[in-house]
C-alpha cells in the first residue's frame, strides 16, 4: 500500500496564547485522531517539531552555508508531521479531513516514492 506523508504548516503566532491546559487537550486531540487513523490500519505515526529551531544548509560557490531557520518570512511553518499508509492520495485526503490540525493550519499531503 502507498505511503503518505502528512506535512502540517501553521502561523507562526499559533498557540502564543494558549494555556497550558488548552495546549495538553489540543495534544491529545492529536493523539485521538493519530490512534483512530493507527486502529484502521493505516499506521499512522509523526512527530511534532520544536517551534522555531533549525539550521538551512545550502551551497554558494563551492561552501556549505549554514543559517538559522526556519525564515521568518515564511508565512508558515513546518509544525510536524504524520506518516500513514493508503490505498490511494484520494484516501489519504479522507483520512486527513478530521485531523484536528485543520482547526489551526494547512496540511500538505505528498507520496512517498517507493525506490
Amino acid at each position: 500500500m502507498p505511503k503518505y506523508h502528512l506535512f502540517l504548516y501553521s502561523p507562526e503566532s499559533v498557540g502564543a496564547d494558549w494555556s497550558p491546559e488548552e495546549i495538553q487537550a489540543i495534544i491529545l486531540r492529536y493523539k485521538r485522531w493519530r490512534e483512530n487513523i493507527a486502529a484502521r490500519g493505516h499506521q499512522a505515526g509523526g512527530d511534532k517539531l520544536r517551534d522555531g529551531a533549525g539550521r538551512v544548509l545550502k551551497s554558494a560557490g563551492g561552501k556549505i552555508m549554514v543559517t538559522d531557520g526556519p525564515y521568518v518570512e515564511t508565512r508558515e511553518v513546518l509544525g510536524g508531521f504524520f506518516h500513514l499508509v493508503a490505498e490511494s492520495f484520494d484516501q489519504a485526503v479522507e483520512l486527513a479531513r478530521d485531523c484536528p490540525h485543520l482547526e489551526y493550519g494547512t496540511i500538505e499531503i505528498r507520496e512517498v516514492e517507493n525506490t
